[in-house]
């Protein structure tokens, strides 16, 4: 008997989709049941390695760990990367195949996929129990419905009830839920059956008035309120996320500046030194200054040629350069890695018709661009004395891998890293140990390097160490999840929506 399927979707971007259907995947896992998410399409520049090597969405990848399972490719079969030139990098079931432009994609590609969509969907539905959907943007784009491949068509294909999301914490909640239905066609608006109302500060009691309007008027029930959770309890993976930590960055002991790239990607690298108590991480875009730091740090990028580009014209470059003679420690992760070094040279034009684009020169590297994408997990052992690192001698870090590039270190630099089992040299150091290169993604998820690189820089102000004693970065994540699960079954009526999947939890 194949599974039950329910799909969250929302009345715009960044509305809490992504966060409702990872708690309903720890919820119905906590209840007894096998269940896997599901996001046929998904744009995001924050992605997911799986255990094969497979890349998807990061949203996708934290909703299986919530599930309890490990993430799969069809799990989101389609990933766009936004690049430059209006282009996005296609990723189909884990693999990339090519860049297109939106009216390419949309036109020519999509029609070609709604097989593999179905598929992975099916596969799904004939091994869980449960599925949980998650939609993308609004279901009602009039502009991009007839193409839409990610909310009504896959409602329809997994026959499945929708919950609405919407955001009352921007403002317009009752007209976005309302035209929200009066925009679909009436088969379409028959499929949501209900709303959850997300972010909600305040008193419930000044609310209700508007939440029995809502079910008067369109003759479905608000399955909850959440409320507004301060503590970010899932990772984020739309860049527009930055604005709100730039502007919620506390002072701390520590200012770790992160240079916003206009195409940064996985992001989520700087989380675990957001949650380190005394340490504040700064977004730095736009051309404002980096100011009195203790690090900096070049985050990956999606478009690395085009981002270094824009480090010069913002004037970047001198002044991470200035720090850098006051010793001030400078890392780079996966392309901040390849900015760092004398040069990219890309004859194949594989990532801009720019052929050849002179680095930062901090690191005596050159990198070239390849055709084939490496993605893959990584456990690695420190195997060099340099600055920070002596103390990590032989310990090992793991992390994950996703870059189209291959670094070669001239005379001069030593790798830091060996890839185990196999051996491969991997990063790059300076003498010093002061300027630092890697491609691993997640390098400050490991305890141990993130805690040697703060003692650093704790060590550079004239004391011996830094009160960092953060909390294991992977049993938090497990805490999140459950604190997640909990605050939603809380402000859900978790009854109705075991009715709509004609289900009963078996040990809640």
């Amino acid at each position: 008997m194949p599974g039950k399927a329910i799909m969250v979707q929302g009345t715009g971007s960044n509305v809490g989709k992504s966060v409702i259907a990872t708690a309903l995947c720890r919820i119905f896992r906590q209840d007894g049941f096998s269940v896997a998410p599901f996001k046929s399409q998904n744009m995001s520049l924050n992605s997911y390695v799986t255990a094969d090597g497979r890349e998807i969405g990061r949203a996708q990848g934290v909703q299986a760990e919530a599930a309890g399972i490990e993430a799969e490719a069809i799990m989101n079969p389609i990933l766009l990367k936004p690049m430059a030139d209006h282009k996005a990098q296609v990723v189909l079931l884990g693999r990339p195949v090519g860049h297109l432009g939106a009216r390419e994609y949309r036109d020519f590609y999509i029609p070609t996929v709604l097989p593999v969509i179905k598929q992975s969907l099916d596969i799904l539905l004939s091994r869980f129990d449960i599925v949980v959907i998650e939609g993308a943007g609004s279901p009602a784009e009039i502009n991009l419905k007839e193409r839409d491949i990610a909310n009504m068509k896959i409602a329809e294909l997994a026959n499945a009830p929708v919950i609405l999301v919407g955001d009352i914490d921007r403002g317009g909640l009752f007209a976005s839920f309302v035209g929200t239905l009066e925009l679909l066609e009436p088969v379409e608006a028959d499929r949501i059956c209900g709303f959850i109302v997300n972010k909600f500060r305040g008193d419930l009691g000044l609310l209700e008035p508007g939440l029995h309007f809502l079910e008067k008027r369109t003759g479905k029930p608000v399955l909850g309120v959440i409320p507004y959770i301060h503590e970010r309890l899932v990772e984020e993976e739309d860049s527009v996320s930055l604005c709100e930590r730039r502007n919620a960055t506390h002072p701390g002991r520590l200012t770790i500046g992160v240079i916003q790239l206009p195409h940064i990607s996985n992001f989520t690298d700087f989380e675990p030194l957001e949650t380190e108590q005394g340490v504040a991480v700064r977004y730095i875009r736009n051309g404002e200054p980096i100011g009195d730091v203790d690090a900096v740090i070049l985050p990956g990028s999606k478009s690395t040629v085009s981002d270094l580009l824009y480090i010069r014209r913002s004037g970047y470059d001198r002044q991470i350069e200035a720090l850098v003679r006051q010793g001030v420690l400078v890392i780079g992760i996966c392309g901040g890695y390849q900015m760092l070094g004398q040069k990219i040279v890309d004859p194949g034009r594989v990532e801009s018709d720019v052929t050849e684009v002179e680095g930062l020169r901090l690191l005596q590297t050159v990198t070239e661009f390849l055709p084939e994408k490496q993605v893959s997990r990584v456990r690695a052992k420190v195997v060099t004395r340099a600055g920070f690192l002596n103390e990590m001698l032989g310990q090992e870090v793991r992390g994950y891998e996703i870059h189209m590039g291959i670094t070669s270190l001239l005379p001069g630099c030593k790798h830091w890293l060996s890839i185990q089992p196999s051996g491969e040299a991997e990063g790059a150091v300076s003498e010093n140990g002061q300027v630092l290169g890697t491609y691993l993604h997640d390098i400050f998820h490991n305890e141990n390097f993130r805690h040697a690189f703060l003692n650093a820089l704790c060590a550079r102000q004239g004391e011996a160490f830094c009160a960092s004693q953060g909390e294991n970065h992977r049993h938090a994540r497990e805490r999140r999840l459950d604190c997640l699960a909990q605050i939603v079954r809380q402000h859900t009526s978790l009854d109705l929506i075991y009715n709509l999947l004609q289900l009963a939890p078996h040990s809640p």
